[in-house]
């Protein structure tokens, strides 16, 4: 393999998003010689899509929010699914990982004492997300990433890993990769990788999610020897644009919904004080007139139904248009135009505003949204350690989306960019620990040439299908039959379209060559979304119950014996292996936290 480029270093970081360079500055600052490698360009990321805010009980505009109050609402959003550890690790240690932001560079917006603003999002009890209009990702993505080039750490672009080295003990030596652009294979050789590769919503045709996003390092954790946990629990957000359909999924930011946008059905009816749950019903304005009068009087009124979770706002949409009460494209209305003045509009949402004009030639300062659900977020991911991010494979560490545990059945808005910014920190500064002491770490030959070889073996191929036909009819299988509600009928349904699919992979032919070649890309990206999209239909058959973002219609509602359990998902053969763990024990402190008022 002589012209194999062969890089060594402490840390390898796989993506570039927010968990990614944070993880990776952080094992840098503590004296490991660290890269980062991603799909795309730096700055790139799918990160920037995260529009809405940071969430952090900083107090800057509520003082009696605090920690406690934020993992009690990720507690309760998560269904208590949620690792307990891991949602008050996330909730202590937000704010102090905002105001690094700050202190880096990070221009957010103000309060009018000169504070970082905050601002409403569903299922958070206080305004709490720090913002940067609705373009808080980009603003997050800009300042790790100027830290990052100021730091000198080095960063492998367009450049995608396809397997992750062990050594003889299982412990991670290294990863395999190759040049996007010229098809140049590269070797690295690292005692400890992270995984901040992010989510798996490419396997869905309606999706929010860019093109990196084809489960990548949830399926290396599996073939390495990790398990992932809660697969079953997807998020589909609420509001993706749905016309027209060049655009269908695009994601309208809950931002809309926090600023004053209601949503409406097509006989302009707020349907969503038709969907209330019973626990969030002390919580939740019940008329329209209890609901106005709660942006301007915060404090003494109960919050709009517009900003519950994630999940009980897209089974409420996904209800209406099934009862043909939907907008004339299969979504409803979303109407921030009859509440807002078009300077309000535009100064806090001016991504909106532009995306609309531009895409489907809507003024959303003049006229409504159609939204409807869109694949957006998976809870579920590697099972890694509270406190280290550390997976069960010696060497290994995930952070950010790739990670699960922390969000339980359901993620709410803007704790995704927290989790990344609190867990990228403690998976750097583990893996940079880990480095230090272990091992030198030794890259077999043998499975270099087969790594090698199995990327190569696209070419070699004559008369098979193309790699755009396969990654077709999985997205419409997984729509279609793994989507926002699912059946038993229709999960089996699904899991015998992925056998056969799993066939036609291994007979993908791909021509041309290796340069810019997005056929080949795409070939090696199948096999990781075949693998993960099983994952998540066994997940979603095995539990049989509905909770968070898994909405099963021939088990409606949450079953108590399923409240204590988490499905783990690990390689078994060419197959997945299931099997059920009770969830950790909460300390009687923290219990206490959800009896407590306000």
């Amino acid at each position: 393999m002589a012209d194999l480029e062969r890089h060594d270093y402490d840390v390898v970081v796989i993506g570039a998003g927010g968990a990614g360079l944070r993880a990776a500055i952080e094992a840098h600052e503590r004296g490991a010689r660290t890269a980062v490698v991603c799909k795309s360009l730096l700055g790139k990321a799918h990160t920037v899509m995260a529009e809405g805010g940071i969430a952090a009980a900083m107090g800057n505009v509520y003082p009696e929010d605090n920690w406690r109050v934020h993992f009690r609402d990720t507690m309760r959003g998560g269904k208590m699914l949620n690792h307990w550890r891991m949602a008050q690790l996330h909730a202590q240690e937000a704010p102090a990982r905002v105001r690094e932001l700050e202190d880096w560079g990070a221009l957010f917006d103000r309060t009018p004492d000169g504070l970082i603003s905050q601002r409403d999002f569903g299922g958070h009890r206080y305004a709490r997300l720090a913002h940067v209009g609705d373009r808080t990702g980009l603003e997050l993505i800009r300042t790790l990433q100027q830290r990052t080039v100021a730091l000198g750490i080095d960063v492998f672009m367009e450049c995608t890993v396809t397997r992750l080295l062990t050594a003889d003990d299982g412990a991670i030596s290294g990863a395999f990769a190759y040049r996007r652009d010229s098809g140049q294979f590269l070797a690295f050789r690292a005692p400890a990788v992270v995984l901040a590769t992010g989510g798996i919503g490419k396997s869905y045709t309606v999706t929010s999610n860019s093109w990196e996003y084809t489960g990548d390092g949830h399926s290396l954790a599996l073939a390495a020897g990790a398990s992932l946990i809660n697969m079953e629990f997807l998020q589909f957000h609420p509001t993706g644009m749905v016309w027209p359909p060049s655009v269908r999924g695009i994601l309208v930011t809950e931002s809309v919904r926090g600023d004053g946008g209601v949503l409406k059905n097509a006989a302009g009816n707020r349907f969503m004080f038709d969907y209330i749950p019973d626990y969030f019903r002390k919580e939740t304005a019940e008329t329209e007139e209890e609901a106005d009068r709660w942006y301007t009087d915060k404090k003494n009124n109960r919050r709009p139904p517009e900003l519950l979770p994630r999940d009980e706002v897209a089974r409420a949409i996904n209800s209406e248009v099934k009862a043909d009460r939907g907008s004339p494209h299969g979504g409803v209305f979303l109407d921030i135009a009859s509440r807002r003045d078009a300077d309000y509009v535009q100064k806090r949402l001016p991504s909106m505003y532009h995306q609309f004009k531009e895409l489907a030639e809507v003024d959303i300062t003049a006229e409504a949204m159609e939204v409807g659900p869109t694949c957006h977020y998976v809870m579920g991911g590697v099972e890694v350690h509270p406190e280290t991010a550390a997976a069960s494979v010696t060497g290994l560490f995930a952070a950010g989306e790739v990670a699960g545990g922390m969000h339980g059945s359901n993620r709410l808005g803007g704790n995704s960019l927290s989790d990344l910014l609190v867990f990228g920190r403690r998976a750097g500064t583990a893996a940079a620990g880990h480095a230090a002491s272990a091992p030198a770490a030794a890259l077999s030959e043998t499975a270099l040439a087969e790594a090698e070889t199995a990327a190569l073996a696209p070419f070699g191929r004559q008369g098979g299908e193309n790699p755009y036909t396969v990654q077709h009819d999985l997205q419409e299988a997984m729509n279609s039959l793994v989507g926002i509600i699912r059946t038993a009928a229709e999960v089996e349904q699904a899991l015998e379209r992925i056998a056969e699919l799993k066939v036609r992979v291994q007979a993908l032919t791909v021509a041309g060559g290796r340069h810019y070649n997005p056929g080949w890309h795409l070939a090696l990206d199948l096999p990781h979304m075949l693998r993960v999209s099983e994952c998540v239909a066994r997940a979603a058959l095995e539990r049989q119950e509905s909770r968070g973002g898994h909405t099963r219609e021939d088990f409606p509602g949450p079953r108590e014996e399923w409240g204590q359990l988490n499905v783990l998902c690990t390689l078994f053969g060419d197959g997945i292996g299931l099997h059920r763990k009770p969830l950790p024990g909460m300390p009687p402190e923290l219990a206490e936290i959800f009896e407590e008022s306000g």
